[in-house]
């Protein structure tokens, strides 16, 4: 009889056992198809670069404009300063203290804004000698948005004076066969890239520059199935290249294609996003239009993509937007267009939680492999949209990500 009664009480364990082990497993399942992927752009303006030495003096840095900007109107928050001061994103140890915090506040991935042009790279050794040196690179995933635009001479940009182009956006063939050579070798191969299902993520800014480099929309489709066939050459997958979409230029100079769904189908592309918001929202009350009236315009924009779109969209959260900075502080802060332009006002850290969780709660009725956001921005502080901790704000914006994403953290 207790032999009896022993081995219903192992029964009964064995039982709860299993059941646990079942619960776990079924609650593991649901966080990982719950997952959503933080990506949040990376602006690597702020180490010293020679192309900038030779235009505005050695050691100059975008925090130059950072120091300098003022208030343009009645509760303007200018100059911003940073919580860390004013690092040096080249240097691996500082680039590592970028790293710390925004891996453990759920942000999975910096997309770094990435140039090349006929003569080669520029703003790179944030990237090549900050995070690909850091020593905590394995916590969080690196990928490059080719920031394809022309270079503007805006550091800062006077109200009279059209700025003259620097560097070209538009490159030659021979000259992007040599680029997509040097990302396969160079980055896709590095073990903290990017991939989507064993797929290498690169992401192109400027659609209209890319089919420049080519005669054609088709001679632009033969460039990138070669530049796909390469990745896969060297032991990938696939390609997932992405396009970023927008229908209202902000930089000088940006033309938006006359189809861009088209051109985005006809050239192959595997999924698309958006950089900022305010490629789809103009920003109609000057000086200031409040977040929550640009958020509504944008989600509006987002379902429609989603829509109409065949391929993924992976949607934005937009941190901000004042790119006053990059005025001429001397000039009147008058409507024109960029950088002269309004700022986005009332981004509190509750407004922009209030976005994250929107834009999650839309995402987890997507399939799992749409459910990725991408952030404007780490680092933008000339452009008013940052995540990196200021005096004012400290962490805020990004315990605002990590109480969203509760889910997620590592």
């Amino acid at each position: 009889m207790k032999q009896s009664k022993g081995m219903c009480l192992l029964g009964l364990i064995v039982v709860f056992l299993i059941i646990s082990c079942s619960s776990l497993r079924k609650k593991k399942q649901t966080e990982e198809s719950d997952k959503i992927t933080l990506a949040s752009y990376y602006f690597p303006n702020y180490h010293e670069d020679r192309r900038n030495a030779e235009v505005h003096g050695k050691g100059w840095t975008e925090w130059e404009l950072v120091k300098d900007a003022k208030p343009r109107f009645e509760g303007h928050k200018q100059p911003r300063q940073p919580y860390w001061g004013y690092t040096d994103e080249a240097d691996p140890n500082q680039m590592a203290q970028k790293i710390e915090a925004a891996s453990s506040h759920g942000i999975d991935v910096f997309i770094f804004d990435w140039y090349y042009y006929n003569d080669g790279l520029f703003l790179e050794r944030g990237l090549e000698e900050g995070f690909m040196q850091a020593g905590n690179n394995d916590k969080m995933k690196f990928s490059l948005m080719w920031a394809n635009h022309d270079w503007m001479d805006i550091h800062p940009m006077k109200w009279d004076v059209e700025p003259d182009i620097l560097y070209p956006g538009a490159v030659t063939p021979e000259t992007f066969d040599k680029m997509c050579d040097y990302i396969i070798d160079k980055y896709f191969k590095h073990e903290s890239y990017w991939l989507i299902d064993g797929e290498p993520y690169f992401s192109i800014y400027d659609l209209q520059k890319l089919v420049e480099c080519f005669e054609s929309v088709e001679d632009t489709k033969i460039a990138l199935d070669k530049f796909r066939e390469k990745t896969i050459d060297s032991g990938f997958k696939g390609l997932n290249l992405n396009a970023v979409i927008w229908g209202q230029p902000i930089l000088p100079g940006e033309v938006v294609p006359r189809n861009v769904k088209q051109l985005v189908r006809d050239l192959g592309f595997d999924s698309s996003t958006s950089y900022v918001w305010i490629h789809h929202v103009h920003l109609d009350k000057f000086p200031e239009t409040p977040y929550k009236e640009v958020q509504e315009k944008y989600v509006e924009f987002a379902n429609k993509t989603w829509e109409e779109y065949d391929i993924p969209y992976y949607p934005n959260l937009t941190m901000g937007w004042d790119a006053s900075p990059r005025c001429f502080q001397e000039d009147e802060l008058k409507y024109r267009a960029y950088p002269f332009m309004a700022t986005i006002s009332e981004n509190t850290p509750e407004n922009f939680e209030s976005a994250a969780r929107q834009l999650k709660e839309l995402l987890l009725t997507k399939s799992e492999n749409e459910r990725i956001i991408t952030i404007n921005c780490w680092n933008e502080w000339t452009e008013g949209s940052y995540l990196e901790p200021d005096k004012v704000n400290g962490f805020a914006y990004l315990e605002a990500l990590k109480d969203v994403f509760e889910l997620q953290e590592k």
